[in-house]
């Protein structure tokens, strides 16, 4: 589906590109089968407001957004299994996966990105790519609601994503949680992950059981892992996938 291969090119990091093909882009996406009129504007809407910013600023924001913090990590895996082993093997299965479909990835991205995973669905049919965002259907809703909370304009392309699922899974559906949530990429919460990293190194050591706990209440406000079953949403497509929310 070519569409999703457009989402995934606007889910990466702003290229000029973007900014100096523009109206190349407004007329593909018009061309696209498969897309309502809504879900047209939905993407017109997201370009419109992407390059009315300065490409740095857009670049900055992206960064500021994706790269800070994992509440809105693109790495799909990291709101199923966080660091546990099982995300290693997830890994390996969605690599094979690609592999079967003849999709070789040459990039220093993980499999488990969401750009490449949307680029390996738009070389599907589209039965097969419906099924593929359904799988990830509550992640979607995860993230779209995460960036409906901050207003950000990438909340235009995680509804549109949830509506080519074929679920009825929406990011509203999760409003509740995420406004419980305490932000995860201010400096107090970023400076509590590194000290997590340094008492779990310390631990090896024999770190004392008095700076866990001080630890532990420190970073007790900030986004931590919870897992939100499919069958808790709204949804026309069986799946038992999983994923992360925050308390």
């Amino acid at each position: 589906m070519e569409n999703l291969k457009i989402i995934s090119l606007l889910l990466e990091y702003p290229d000029r590109e973007i900014w100096l093909h523009q109206d190349e882009l407004m007329k593909d996406i018009s061309e696209m089968l498969f897309l309502s009129p809504a879900q047209m504007s939905r993407l017109y809407t997201f370009i419109e407001e992407l390059t009315e910013q300065d490409l740095l600023d857009a670049q900055s924001n992206y960064i500021e957004l994706f790269d800070r913090g994992r509440s809105l990590s693109l790495l799909l895996f990291e709101h199923v299994h966080g660091e546990s082993r099982d995300r290693g093997q997830a890994m390996i299965d969605l690599m094979e996966q690609y592999k079967a479909a003849g999709l070789q990835i040459d990039s220093i991205e993980l499999p488990d990105y969401l750009p490449v995973y949307l680029e390996y669905l738009a070389t599907q049919t589209r039965e097969e790519s419906t099924k593929g965002l359904a799988d990830i259907a509550p992640i979607l809703a995860l993230l779209g609601a995460r960036l409906e909370k901050r207003d950000s304009i990438y909340r235009h392309l995680f509804t549109l994503l949830l509506e080519l699922s074929g679920t009825k899974v929406r990011p509203e559906h999760l409003n509740s949680n995420v406004e419980k949530e305490e932000r995860d990429d201010t400096p107090e919460a970023l400076d509590a992950v590194w000290e997590e990293e340094q008492i779990k190194f310390l631990g090896e050591e024999g770190c004392a059981s008095a700076e866990q706990n001080m630890h532990q209440k420190r970073f007790a406000g900030s986004v931590q892992p919870q897992y939100v079953s499919l069958d808790s949403l709204p949804t026309s497509t069986a799946s038992s996938t999983s994923v992360s929310g925050g308390q």
